[in-house]
């Protein structure tokens, strides 16, 4: 376990970093911090780790869009290497921020290949204000990330973002992006519900979506603050299982 190393992608604005560091610390693995100018001088190689995490908060004042000019540096720096580190399977999770980027990036849905612009995006909550609040989601599936994690388990995970609605860039492809679903908003009943259960207005209620492959993760509610008993809703640490889950992944390659 402690030979397993997973590289905690961050940039000026990113925040919980420090929460993710220490659940990947607490589970064995050795996290490490690398700042995104490191992957651009070349300091840092992304093959040199296991696994990627990309966290969240507003990096670079979420300026353009969310996540915009963290994914512009990513893909200008280590866009080649990004998509053979896909291909040969290893796995990337982004967390709120962190799937903003994914998708900015085009390596989520990413139905059809990686795509060169955004297949999709993550607007404005329909509140048109921050949400920050315990969410109830349900397991769907479709990741190998996650398959640790029961279909059909309602997780309760916390939310923190303005620009969480996900949206797709036409009906066809929406549909198309069904059988990627990992994690839907619900009641507590597990039933889908329009807000406040589905915090953003997000199209079918989706919270978290996957690659074909299923090696990409993308969620907007945040598993590193629902890590411990005493983070959690009644005690329940279900953000914990997320971050198994991602090692499992790697330990099972």
């Amino acid at each position: 376990m402690e030979e397993i190393k997973v590289a905690l992608i961050r940039m000026e604005g990113t925040n919980c970093e420090e929460e993710s560091f220490y659940a990947f610390k607490e589970l064995g693995v050795k996290p490490e911090y690398v700042h995104v100018k490191e992957l651009e001088t070349g300091k840092r190689k992304i093959f040199d780790y296991d696994g990627i995490f990309i966290p969240g908060g507003f990096s670079a004042g979420d300026y353009v869009r969310a996540g915009a000019i963290f994914a512009a540096r990513l893909k200008a720096a280590i866009m080649d290497d990004l998509k053979r580190y896909i291909e040969d399977g290893y796995p990337i999770m982004g967390i709120c921020n962190g799937f903003q980027v994914l998708i900015e990036l085009g390596i989520l849905p990413a139905l059809n290949g990686i795509s060169d612009e955004p297949e999709a995006c993550l607007a404005a909550n329909d509140s048109n204000k921050f949400e920050c609040r315990p969410t109830f989601i349900r397991h769907e599936g479709n990741s190998r990330i996650t398959r640790n994690v029961p279909v059909g388990k309602i997780g309760i995970i916390p939310c923190a973002h303005a620009e969480g609605k996900l949206m797709f860039k036409n009906e066809e492809y929406a549909e198309e992006a069904e059988k990627l679903v990992v994690f839907r908003y619900v009641d507590e009943k597990g039933n889908l519900a329009g807000y406040p259960w589905n915090p953003n207005g997000s199209y079918k209620n989706i919270a978290g979506i996957s690659n074909p492959d299923g090696n990409i993760l993308g969620m907007m509610p945040h598993p590193e603050r629902a890590f411990h008993p005493w983070q959690g809703l009644y005690g329940r640490p279900d953000g914990r299982e997320i971050f198994e889950g991602f090692i499992d992944y790697i330990k099972r390659r």
